[in-house]
């Protein structure tokens, strides 16, 4: 019997999941993720492949220096992978000190950190001006977070461990609930914070994968750019599935 030709398009297999081309890493915790957070579905505008890597607590992450878990993460990012994932990011930008081991571990693209704007940003500023960053927990975002992601050393840094929300519920894990306006309220200082000690930061950085939905209102709030996961991710995304323009 003849095989017959082929008479349209051909469609190829070989993974288990196909659509959502995104791999997202979640460290294991229970606060809410309202929408815009990145481990909120709804935030995307495309279909993302969720693992949580059990045992990767906030506190492990920020506080600890993630130490003992690049196994964990690396066979965290081979499954996400396997499923179809053509891709990799992580939901605390922490991991910054992973972004060289996953990228070779899994063999595809990583981008571990919204730190990894920064070099980016700061080419679009005018003399003078300087990038800042905004993170949960500025005493533990040391040089080699920076280091590993290409980012210069002596970067503004500020947090919000002097807050009264936000740093406590994501990090301590006191509560599941939050109250969004008081965690808003310590974003906002922190920014405020750092432009008070540096009044050349002319644009921002949020380290914090949990800072997208008051992004808007710290730029309001303090008349700069403001970056954050969100931004990364659906740049990083464009890649992977760049519009069809026809």
């Amino acid at each position: 019997m003849t095989t017959p030709a082929p008479v349209g398009p051909i469609a190829r297999g070989g993974k288990a999941l196909y659509g959502a081309p995104l791999g997202i890493l979640m460290l294991e915790a229970r606060f809410p993720r309202i929408f815009g957070d990145m481990g909120n579905a709804a935030t995307w505008p495309f279909p993302v492949l969720y693992r949580v890597v059990r045992g990767a607590s906030p506190e492990k992450v920020v506080l600890k220096g993630a130490a003992g878990l690049l196994p964990d993460f690396v066979e965290a990012a081979r499954d996400l992978v396997s499923l179809g994932a053509e891709a990799i990011t992580t939901n605390c930008g922490f991991l910054a000190l992973f972004q060289k081991e996953l990228a070779e571990a899994v063999g595809v693209p990583v981008a571990t950190s919204s730190l990894m704007q920064i070099p980016w940003v700061q080419a679009t500023l005018p003399p003078g001006r300087r990038v800042g960053v905004v993170t949960v927990s500025a005493a533990t975002l040391t040089p080699a977070h920076l280091e590993a992601v290409g980012v210069p050393l002596d970067t503004p840094v500020a947090g919000t461990e002097g807050g009264c929300e936000f740093f406590r519920v994501l990090i301590t894990a006191e509560k599941d609930d939050m109250d969004v306006g008081l965690a808003e309220a310590d974003i906002l200082a922190a920014g405020r914070d750092l432009v008070a000690r540096h009044p050349e930061v002319g644009a921002i950085v949020l380290e914090c994968t949990n800072m997208p939905p008051y992004a808007a209102a710290l730029a309001a709030e303090l008349g700069l750019p403001v970056y954050d996961v969100y931004s990364m991710i659906t740049w990083f995304h464009a890649g992977l599935r760049p519009r069809v323009f026809r």
